[in-house]
């Protein structure tokens, strides 16, 4: 594509050293650029792109993207800000992918995964191809393999080829997608037309990144301010913030709400748990429908109403749709069943309401003469306020804890761990257990167990890795659990 193509619809503030060339290619990461890339020179945190500018050009780079002219005789488009525009050029550069596809965002603090993988089963289920893109990679079918990805949201250029891969390579027509609050403050999703967005909640997280609880609202409501007459809402109207949502959703957008304790269009109730999964009464504008599920918990129930509303907009039949759910054992690494006696849980639970609904649901299904156990940890360089909280909300809670590392990053670990432990009222050893070590954590949970208690090992959930200060690891809670209660693993 002519450089003078790719910005044609582009806000920039200045053109120097100008002319025609062919741009082949994107890259915002000058070791990896390419003969006839476009390098866009992102600012960030740590580095600075227009610092790396010339050993782009050195790799092959024809053109920049800049917020500042470089004295470097190349074209170089000037724009207010390179992290915003990078999504519009990428956008153009694969002909507005998102147009072709019924692209439906799901955001929120939680439940965001699970949601996805749910409305895709959904779609094959009413005999629909449904990509799904976010936090565990990409995947093309739900019995596809899943691909990798490096953020719950890829950056723009990664975004937009996926999306352009989805429509013309294979032949999809609908993607589901993760949308992080960091995702849509970075305008990573710039340029994508969705056709609905689902809300599921909004409790503490990413405050190391957002500040206050404001400005995460406010990122996450982009997702639905943008949205188009004749798209679809879908806001899950229990949620505090739920109300909030509503209004921020343009005229000419249909709204749908789900809950459980708030008058919805879509509503659980009669809701019962049991070790082998929620069962309840689906209450819709066109019926009631008895539902069973393999999954649990109260917020699997958020997560299916979410699915079920979602369908609804879509226009898929309530019974189609109950058939996919009914059918789905679980996500990977969410409250997922790893051994059976004592009962091991993982779950990538990793905020404070996260954690305190999956120990919830543990609770529910604790036979009466068995303890619950939670094992869990606090990612380091990460949101340090809600450590103590989430040792509140374990002791609290569970019968016993186990407090360990989670990915510690550059963070002293026994720091984290002080931090959780000031959330606590005591330090009974008959009760806590510290253990910065999490593979050792995870073996002391057999002296500390009995074949009746239920554990719950959370934070990681999926994640087959562990990061160190000085390094990344293989570190997988699943495969070690495995390991530790051999002989009853599922």
């Amino acid at each position: 594509m002519k450089l003078e193509e790719l910005i044609e619809y582009l806000d920039y503030k200045d053109l120097v050293n100008f002319k025609s060339v062919e741009v082949s290619g994107i890259s915002y990461n000058s070791q990896t650029t390419k003969k006839g890339d476009i390098f866009i020179c992102l600012a960030g945190e740590h580095t600075d792109g227009h610092e790396y500018a010339q050993m782009a050009i050195d790799n092959g780079a024809v053109a920049l993207l800049v917020e500042r002219p470089l004295d470097i005789k190349i074209p170089q488009v000037v724009v207010s800000n390179t992290r915003h525009k990078i999504a519009d050029i990428a956008d153009r550069f694969y002909s507005r992918p998102s147009l072709g596809l019924n692209l439906i965002g799901i955001t929120g603090t939680n439940g965001k995964t699970t949601v996805t993988h749910l409305i895709q089963r959904i779609f094959e289920e009413n005999n629909q191809k449904c990509a799904l893109i976010g936090t565990l990679g990409y995947k093309l079918s739900s019995n596809g393999e899943y691909r990798d990805a490096k953020h719950t949201t890829p950056q723009a250029p990664e975004l937009q080829a996926t999306l352009r891969m989805i429509k013309d390579v294979e032949k999809i027509d609908n993607v589901v997608m993760e949308v992080s609050s960091h995702a849509l403050e970075q305008n990573r999703v710039g340029g994508c037309r969705f056709d609905g967005a689902v809300f599921t909640n909004l409790t503490q997280d990413h405050l190391d990144y957002h500040i206050t609880m404001e400005n995460y609202f406010n990122a996450k409501a982009i997702l639905f301010k943008n949205l188009k007459e004749g798209c679809f809402a879908v806001i899950n109207i229990d949620d505090a913030y739920g109300e909030r949502f509503l209004n921020v959703v343009p005229e000419g957008v249909r709204k749908y709400t789900y809950g459980v304790k708030n008058t919805a269009d879509v509503m659980a109730k009669d809701i019962e748990f049991s070790l082998n999964g929620a069962e309840f009464t689906l209450v819709t504008k066109d019926g009631e429908y008895k539902v069973s599920l393999h999954m649990n918990g109260m917020f699997s129930v958020y997560n299916v109403l979410a699915a079920i509303t979602t369908a609804i907009a879509q226009g898929i039949e309530i019974k189609t749709a109950l058939k996919a759910l009914e059918n789905v054992k679980g996500v990977a690494g969410r409250f997922e069943v790893v051994a059976k006696k004592p009962l091991v849980i993982v779950d990538y639970a990793h905020t404070p309401d996260g954690l305190e609904n999956v120990l919830n649901s543990a609770r529910e299904i604790t036979p009466k003469d068995g303890h619950l156990i939670c094992l869990f940890g606090c990612g380091g360089d990460r949101d340090a306020t809600k450590r103590p909280k989430m040792g509140a909300i374990a002791e609290r809670i569970a019968d016993k804890i186990v407090i360990t590392s989670d990915n510690p990053r550059s963070e002293d670990p026994q720091q984290i761990i002080t931090d959780i432990i000031a959330g606590l009222k005591s330090t009974d050893p008959e009760k806590v257990t510290v253990e910065p070590d999490r593979g050792r954590a995870i073996e002391l949970l057999k002296t500390i167990s009995g074949n009746n208690d239920v554990i719950v090992i959370a934070g990681k959930g999926h994640e087959d890795y562990q990061i160190l200060k000085d390094r990344t690891i293989h570190f997988d809670d699943r495969e070690e659990a495995r390991k530790v209660f051999e002989g009853t693993a599922v």
